[in-house]
């Protein structure tokens, strides 16, 4: 099939650049004089591009930096970019068309809480604090709520939300602490990070089986929490999702995996997990039944290990991740302080933040060959592990990586690695030398601070820059400063930031 001149124009209305245009009518000859068909402007149009297209009537301005023509042929003009309710009552009668208005918190100060029809989204903070409303209806013309519209209405104690909204922001209703009861239409994939936190009359809530991501401390605090839903489309929940609901007795949850003392595991391809309420009595209508979780065996179904998957599991010692497992998510096994050992499969690329945090007991870690990032404190505080060998694929070592491993004798850093971050190596008081490659340019912010045992290090030419503090109370400091190309501040005492 050969596309004519009509869908040559539809698929040419997908196009972001003006080359995309310009090749297209050079590339194909009968093609030409596609730009003259347009009475629109498709992208955005600067002095050159806006002769490529003579004929536009309709002139669509798409952000609020775009290059604006008027050389009288242009009969209308449509925006596209958010403006205020304000603004477009104000620019109204020039009969423009407005694709994004925006009701804001002076929107709603100066014409009230209830929502025209003709707004597309409500702004941050719209409904701030206000504390005079009971209840409200969100017309179906809205698509978007933003970050804490609704935060701390407290009389608030119910609201309609139609099924035009996909997402619900960031700490939304946080602190209504009226709000008894709300309805999460089927649209919505995704609740934002405290979106519920402290609306302690809350009793009940449903969440559709179209949202796949709960932020963290989404419901904390809603402490007449009875029970709630967890559809298997749920593939990220935050931390401390439920912390505080001590009402919350009974959870429903379509693909339970595994129960330990501290937590509930649950889905796949992606296991997440939960921390157990306190007063958690019923999962699925049953009573919990608790397992030791000394070892765990991830089944081979599983491609993905979640987000805060096992933390805080004290009393885990080993487990046996299948190959079948390709991504391992931030803070996995952050405070795991029973965990001795662990396999890391070959199809993982990246160690995510904070993965191992805290595992006082992890003595021995193998990282494949794939790996080509570790995290921020990623090993920080593993105050067991002796020695660990980076492979050659790494190519980035986060900052704090490995902060406090006071046990750490040797490292190996490979030559792939170009900077060494900040905090780094920081308290590291049992590391003797380590060899620094040709390849580092840069050495951070209290990279070697307080290592008291480390007696060689070399300090490659390569390197152009060093930072505060980054020798500052390591063993060999004297001998270092007899080294010119090292500044003096690089041995001064250096603001230590907390990690966590």
């Amino acid at each position: 099939m050969q596309l004519g001149y009509n869908e040559i124009m539809i698929v040419s209305k997908y196009f972001e650049d003006i080359n995309d245009f310009i090749n297209l009518e050079i590339g194909i000859k009968r093609f030409r004089g596609n730009m003259e068909r347009f009475h629109f402007n498709p992208i955005p149009l600067n002095e050159y591009s806006r002769k490529l297209f003579p004929n536009i009537e309709t002139f669509h301005i798409y952000n609020g930096y775009d290059k604006i023509f008027e050389d009288g042929k242009i009969f209308k003009y449509v925006i596209w970019y958010d403006v205020s309710y304000s603004r477009y009552l104000e620019e109204k009668k020039e009969k423009n068309e407005y694709k994004n208005i925006e009701y804001t918190i002076y929107d709603r100060e100066e014409y009230g809480n209830t929502i025209p029809i003709e707004v597309n989204s409500l702004g941050i903070n719209c409904f701030y604090r206000c504390n005079d409303i009971q209840s409200i209806n969100i017309p179906t013309s809205v698509s978007k709520i933003g970050n804490e519209c609704f935060y701390q209405c407290t009389s608030l104690t119910s609201i309609n939300i139609p099924t035009s909204i996909s997402e619900i922001g960031d700490k939304c209703f946080c602190g209504c602490y009226s709000l008894r009861t709300i309805d999460i239409p089927i649209s919505i994939s995704k609740i934002g990070y405290c979106c519920f936190s402290g609306c302690s009359s809350l009793q009940t809530i449903n969440i559709p089986t179209n949202v796949s991501k709960i932020e963290y401390w989404c419901f904390k605090y809603c402490t007449s929490l009875k029970s709630i839903n967890i559809p298997t489309s749920i593939s990220e929940i935050g931390n401390g999702c439920f912390e505080e609901c001590s009402s919350l007795t009974s959870i429903n949850i379509e693909d339970v995996k595994y129960i330990s003392e501290e937590r509930i595991f649950m889905n796949e391809p992606v296991l997440i997990s939960i921390e157990i309420p306190k007063n958690l009595k019923m999962i699925n209508g049953k009573h919990i039944e608790k397992k030791d979780i000394n070892e765990f065996i991830i089944p081979s179904s599983i491609t993905e290990i979640g987000d805060y998957c096992f933390k805080e599991c004290l009393s885990l010692k080993s487990i046996d991740i299948p190959i079948s497992i390709s991504k391992i998510g931030y803070w996995c096994f952050c405070e795991c302080s029973s965990l001795t050992s662990i396999n890391i499969p070959t199809n993982v690329s990246k160690i995510g933040d904070y993965c191992f945090y805290g595992c006082y007991s992890l003595r021995t870690i193998d990282i494949p060959t794939n790996v080509s990032k570790i995290g921020y404190c990623c090993f920080s505080r593993c105050s067991s592990l002796k020695s660990i060998d980076i492979p050659t694929s790494v190519t980035e070592i986060g900052y704090w990586c490995f902060c406090e491993c006071s046990s750490l004798r040797t490292i190996n850093i490979p030559t792939s690695v170009s900077e060494i971050g900040n905090y780094c190596f920081y308290g590291c008081s049992s590391l003797t030398s380590i060899n620094i490659p040709t390849n580092v340019s840069k050495i951070g912010g209290g990279c070697f601070y307080k290592c008291t045992s480390l007696i060689s290090i070399n300090i490659p030419s390569s390197i152009t820059s060093f930072r505060n503090g980054c020798f500052y109370g390591c063993g060999c400091e004297e001998e270092l400063k007899k080294n010119k190309s090292i500044p003096e501040y690089c041995f001064e005492e250096y603001f230590y930031e907390e990690i966590r």
